[in-house]
């Protein structure tokens, strides 16, 4: 899911993509399979509300999504040359998401942004190191991904991350057995603009309208021409709905997201 950003040739990037709509149905992985909402309610009563603290530029207050109408802003292997502008944005609107980095060409490209993301309070994840597909892996390659990129974000960011989003959505119990020992919990997603497949702006930004729902996770790729220029609208309109925009840990609050465990939101939670 990620583009060579001098010329902006996409080529490579669709036929690894191609797939990323089919999500569980091509997993083949029986680890359990978790939603938001099945998150706050396990969750110990005693352990409090909402996932944030409010600081930094991008951050939002502590939320309780019980009640509120939440829904997660997430963006997959970057960062990328647009990805400032991006959070230029989220910073003046007041949006938090979360970014799932891929290591090589681009967190070991633009050190200062995966810094800048993390400074302004947005969550930073794991998307492996070179995009490889982990069920194609065995354990030691899998773990390779991800460690890479784990210590490569720690380096930069003083913290590793906590979440992981596997290539296509492609997770089995192997990915899920190394996610569990490297403290990762795999986030997928329940909405998805296909945005590696257009650099349509107002199509990407109706995909994603037309997909929204509470406990929603939105797939979005900071790396492809038309993708940047629709998150405004984006924004603009779901906040209009009275969506309550939240990183992935908060949208789970009180709840924490479990190493090794899949999360997917279900559009009738």
């Amino acid at each position: 899911m990620f583009r060579i950003t001098q010329g902006r040739r996409r080529g490579s990037a669709l036929a690894l993509v191609a797939a990323a709509s089919l999500v569980l149905a091509l997993t083949g992985c029986s680890a359990e399979r978790v939603t938001p909402g099945e998150a706050r309610a396990e969750a110990d009563p005693d352990g409090g509300r909402g996932g944030g603290d409010g600081k930094g530029g991008g951050a939002a207050p502590a939320v309780d999504c019980a009640t509120a109408k939440c829904i997660a802003l997430t963006f997959d292997a970057g960062p990328g040359e647009d990805t400032p502008r991006l959070l230029d944005t989220l910073k003046e609107k007041r949006v938090p998401a979360t970014f799932f980095l891929l290591g090589s060409k681009h967190v070991d490209r633009y050190p200062e942004v995966v810094r800048r993301i993390a400074a302004e309070g947005h969550e930073v994840a794991n998307h492996t190191w070179s995009h490889r597909i982990l069920t194609d892996l065995d354990a030691v390659e899998v773990r390779d991904e991800l460690s890479r990129t784990q210590d490569a974000i720690q380096r930069l960011t003083g913290r590793k991350p906590t979440l992981m989003r596997p290539p296509q959505g492609r997770t089995d119990d192997t990915v899920g057995d190394v996610s569990r020992d490297l403290g990762l919990a795999q986030v997928l997603w329940s909405i998805t603009a296909k945005d590696y497949s257009t650099d349509d702006s107002a199509l990407i930004r109706q995909r994603v309208l037309d997909q929204a729902h509470r406990d929603g996770i939105i797939l979005l790729h900071d790396i492809y021409d038309g993708t940047v220029p629709a998150v405004p609208g984006i924004i603009d309109e779901l906040k209009r709905q009275g969506y309550t925009f939240v990183t992935v840990p908060q949208l789970l609050a009180p709840g924490k997201a479990e190493p090794g465990v899949v999360y997917r939101p279900e559009k009738d939670d």
